[in-house]
């Protein structure tokens, strides 16, 4: 955004009459006015009001955002865009997810809540343990600003047919007490094959309630198209995704299943039992695979009887992938896409231990997610192959009234 010739004139003005504090002051608020700018412009892929076949999204005002700094407090206005989420690299000090762990640490401190030497923590963070309630908040409440903004975006610029949900769990403490929260995260597959983290949620347990509540609110943030949901087979899970998710098929994760297999045979025929179990998803067919439950049910019967009543208990939802392109099968037939945001998630959670509060473990999460997201979208690689999504939805088949949202 170039200055006009009223703002260098204003510019000029205020650097003759300002003492040495106050010129630094007006220099360094324009500069990093016009460099937030810059970035979001990058960020946007156009200048305001320029129409350019890179725009990824639209600006929506501004937020006001007052940087202290020696000068002086700094006026600066962070843009706002239509979706996603925006803001300046060169105002985070560190890493949003090294500030939301700090946030964390420096919450759990003054609660005198940790687990662990929290002095360590917080130095090897570059942070101070004088640190008082009033300036844990004031960073808690910056922090939630923009984190709020990600999990309420809208999710109406494209269709997601699939979806992938899955729970990890934490400790957290809740009315004096030290207690296991689920935190769900949904993350999504794009009409042109593209991935994005759809949302999450921190709650008590994974009933039907809690999916359907989470569901739900993803649906009321415009998400549309969905035609299969990746999932484990928690009952209150499923129950969710059958009354809310209207026109979506359910495919029950294949690695969960094959643990839940493992629960009742005996250790040393895992290996036979799931390799037998494996030549289901190697067919070339949705008949052909099938077909192999049935015949794999009837060989694994004879001696596992209990492993041949679960199969075909579970052939329909084990074998729902098999109406979909051939070519994402392997991509579909189970949550593993979702392993490595498990794995981040636990790995930053690993070094709290224990969470003051809920707010502080989706304070955390949320920032872990949201980098996951961003490098998605920033490094564009398609999750599945391109030209394999035509056949998803019919050509008569409208975005806006593919999977009709359930009403309450």
């Amino acid at each position: 955004m170039a200055l006009s010739q009223h703002d260098l004139l204003r510019l000029m003005e205020s650097l003759r009459t300002a003492d040495g504090i106050e010129l630094i002051r007006v220099l360094a608020q324009r500069i990093l006015q016009e460099l937030i700018e810059a970035e979001a412009t990058v960020r946007i892929g156009a200048e305001p009001g320029e129409h350019t076949e890179t725009r990824t999204t639209m600006r929506n005002g501004h937020r006001e955002k007052v940087l202290t700094t020696q000068a002086g407090d700094l006026d600066l206005a962070i843009p706002k865009i239509r979706t996603g989420s925006f803001f300046p690299s060169l105002l985070e000090r560190r890493r949003r997810i090294d500030q939301a762990l700090y946030a964390v640490i420096m919450e759990a401190y003054v609660q005198g809540v940790s687990t662990r030497s929290v002095d360590d923590l917080v130095k090897a963070l570059g942070g101070d343990t004088g640190i008082s309630k009033s300036e844990v908040s004031r960073i808690c409440g910056d922090l939630d600003v923009e984190l709020s903004v990600f999990r309420t975006r809208p999710l109406d610029h494209t269709r997601f047919p699939y979806i992938y949900l899955d729970a990890t769990y934490c400790k957290a403490r809740v009315n004096h007490q030290i207690v296991s929260q689920a935190v769900v995260v949904a993350t999504g597959i794009t009409e042109d094959g593209g991935r994005e983290v759809l949302g999450l949620m921190v709650g008590d347990s994974e009933t039907e309630v809690f999916w359907s509540e989470f569901l739900r609110s993803l649906r009321e943030r415009g998400l549309t198209g969905v035609r299969l949901v990746i999932a484990d087979h928690h009952s209150g899970l499923v129950k969710a995704v059958r009354k809310v998710m209207l026109g979506a098929a359910y495919q029950r994760c294949r690695v969960h299943f094959l643990r839940n297999v493992f629960s009742v045979i005996p250790k040393d025929a895992g290996e036979m039992v799931a390799a037998t179990i494996r030549t289901i998803f190697a067919q070339p067919t949705a008949e052909a695979v099938r077909t192999q439950l049935d015949t794999v049910a009837d060989m694994l019967g004879r001696q596992f009887p209990k492993v041949k009543a679960m199969l075909l208990e579970a052939k329909t939802d084990l074998t729902a992938f098999a109406d979909f392109p051939e070519r994402h099968w392997k991509k579909i037939q189970s949550t593993n896409p979702l392993e490595r945001v498990n794995r981040e998630i636990k790995r930053r959670v690993d070094v709290v231990q224990i969470f003051p509060n809920p707010d502080a473990l989706e304070r955390l999460t949320t920032a872990v997610l949201i980098e996951m997201h961003d490098e998605w979208i920033a490094f564009p690689r398609r999750y599945l192959p391109e030209g394999s999504m035509d056949k998803i939805y019919p050509p008569e088949d409208p975005p806006d009234t593919a999977t009709p949202l359930q009403g309450t």
